[in-house]
């Protein structure tokens, strides 16, 4: 079988309901916001095997999301921050991480969108 040189696992347009936002009352109303996550995951085990222990099970990681998207904070960049600490310390064979935080209805005085951030990550405990 032809070597791939990348894998990866996505989540896309998960919702949540936050309490997220620079200004207290936001973080007691809350705002929705939509996250797309990519994984970059060494899963070619599992593509002869079929076995989801050999692969990054997305259920654990929307588990993950989830929990750290309830938590209070000020800031996108603070929020994805925190996922991509969990997910990297709960999946250490995560190479690299693309994740988008779009925060639905900004409070910014216009109709929009959304507002949000984009990070990449490398992890640094695989890179060679």
């Amino acid at each position: 079988m032809r070597e791939e040189s990348r894998h990866s696992v996505f989540l896309k347009g998960l919702r949540f309901h936050s309490p997220i936002g620079v200004m207290e009352q936001e973080r007691v109303v809350g705002n929705d916001i939509i996250i797309d996550i990519r994984m970059d995951y060494p899963f070619q085990k599992a593509m002869e095997s079929d076995d989801v222990d050999d692969t990054l099970n997305y259920a654990s990681v929307l588990k993950v999301i989830k929990e750290e998207a309830a938590r209070p904070v000020k800031l996108l960049e603070k929020l994805a921050g925190n996922i991509s600490a969990r997910l990297l310390t709960t999946f250490p064979a995560i190479t690299a991480i693309d994740m988008r935080i779009t925060k639905l209805n900004p409070p910014m005085g216009t109709d929009s969108e959304g507002a949000g951030i984009e990070i990449h990550l490398i992890n640094p405990k695989t890179e060679c």
